[in-house]
């Protein structure tokens, strides 16, 4: 390698000689004027090296000059341009014409794929899973749902488990089971229906208060649930039985419901102080079961209702005692029993045939046969539930407890026995309502424990 230094005299001074096959290096600075070049001997490029060091150093820095001054007017010119093309829509819509037209022709090509109607709309129910849910509501106008393995099966006597926190002044006031993808009807107090889905209803854990009723449905202020179904269909076959507070009958087509009006429509006319308290779902040819809270207890058959129009007021179901209200209906079921539970936490099964006998149901407007033997002790009844050793029962009391059993665990005696203890309670708690589900296997009770006292009969 040979390297030469070009000095201001412009003598060429030799310093050191070394071969090496290396390219043409040249380096130029204006604040110390020195060459270098690195010459390529086996590349025969001494003649271009020898030019540049022949080269006037003024010359150099011109060029570099020149060149940064013609960029920077390439860049002004660029700058000009974008302001002018920024402040003309005209002009920036043809540019996006012109790269999109550039992109079309580059890339474009025949649709592969085919557009078509779907014929089959997509329903939002296929998204959403059916299971089993507890429906509970407050007297206080709390709803919520809950999944129905939340509440393990237990053994008769039992304190339960907690399922819903509730403010001081309000408790549970209705409980059912239904599937997420039911129709849930809403009866009020004052003769309205509503209707939701099941999974319309605001999901909640177990010890959750749940949604004020008002968020879901719009109802009056001084209007409150009363009753609530659940059914899949409105098929024209099928009835409803609607029975009141102070115990009249009516019966209509479940048809004649069937609305999305979110207002909801009227479905009985009710006497002044009256008020709507339990529907059913039959099939036109069901005997119908009426309970008391004193215990009094009919069965006729729903044909000894004729069919009515939404806005009639219905006939007369049973007679009532001064001070006696009811408290439920049920559909009769031959080869059931009617499970009747009290206030105080006692209970009992009744076969059917002892409100249906061989003769027939009775004649509805009477004032029934007593079902319950009430006492101090047992308190009044609280519900009717018609039942069989497939099903499964939860009960639920005022500070908001359910207890889950078998209805297979609950002894069977005759209309006039007060049962046995079903709920063990604490000092000023009552049993408010219960609800039949379907059968769950009992969980084995923990080593040492014994179940929860045996049968209590008065």
């Amino acid at each position: 390698m040979q390297r030469f230094v070009l000095r201001p005299p412009g003598k060429l001074l030799h310093k050191r000689r070394q071969q090496a096959p290396q390219g043409l290096v040249v380096a130029a600075d204006h604040r110390y004027p020195v060459a270098v070049a690195i010459v390529d001997l086996h590349h025969g490029s001494r003649g271009r090296a020898q030019n540049i060091l022949d080269m006037q150093l003024k010359r150099l820095q011109g060029l570099e000059k020149e060149k940064l001054q013609n960029e920077y007017k390439e860049l002004e010119a660029r700058i000009a341009y974008f302001n002018e093309l920024l402040s003309s829509e005209e002009k920036i819509r043809g540019v996006l014409k012109d790269e999109l037209t550039a992109i079309r022709d580059r890339y474009g090509d025949d649709r592969v794929t085919e557009i078509q109607d779907v014929e089959d709309e997509i329903d939002i129910e296929d998204l959403i899973e059916e299971e089993e849910c507890v429906f509970t509501l407050t007297a206080g106008g709390y709803i919520k749902r809950t999944a129905a393995s939340t509440y393990k099966a237990q053994r008769r006597g039992g304190k339960g488990i907690t399922a819903m926190s509730t403010k001081e002044e309000d408790y549970v006031d209705t409980v059912f089971t239904a599937s997420t993808h039911d129709f849930i009807l809403f009866f009020t107090n004052k003769g309205r229906v509503h209707r939701k889905k099941g999974y319309q209803i605001p999901e909640a854990g177990r010890t959750a208060r749940g949604t004020n009723l008002v968020n879901v449905l719009p109802i009056e202020q001084d209007e409150k649930v009363t009753a609530m179904i659940h059914l899949r269909e409105f098929p024209e076959d099928r009835y409803l039985v609607m029975v009141t507070r102070s115990g009249t009958v009516k019966r209509i087509q479940l048809s004649s419901i069937y609305t999305a009006r979110k207002a909801g429509i009227r479905c009985i006319t009710l006497d002044e102080g009256d008020e709507l308290i339990c529907v059913r779902e039959t099939d036109g040819d069901q005997a119908i079961l009426i309970v008391t809270h004193d215990g009094m207890a009919i069965c006729f058959k729903e044909t000894d209702v004729r069919c009515m129009g939404r806005d009639a007021a219905g006939v007369r179901g049973i007679n009532l005692r001064p001070g006696d209200y009811v408290v439920g209906a049920a559909r009769a079921k031959r080869d059931h029993q009617v499970l009747m539970i009290t206030e105080n936490g006692y209970g009992k099964r009744t076969d059917m045939d002892e409100y249906i006998r061989a003769d027939g149901p009775q004649k509805r407007g009477g004032f029934g046969l007593k079902g319950y033997n009430i006492t101090e002790k047992t308190g009044p009844v609280v519900g009717v539930k018609v039942v069989s050793d497939g099903d499964d029962v939860l009960v639920i009391n005022d500070a908001g407890v359910i207890i889950r059993m078998a209805a297979a665990g609950i002894s069977t005696y005759g209309r006039t026995a007060q049962g046995v203890k079903i709920m063990n309670l604490e000092e000023g708690v009552k049993v408010i309502s219960f609800a039949r589900t379907d059968h769950e296997e009992e969980e084995e009770a923990a080593e040492g424990e014994t179940p929860a006292g045996g049968p209590e009969q008065a």
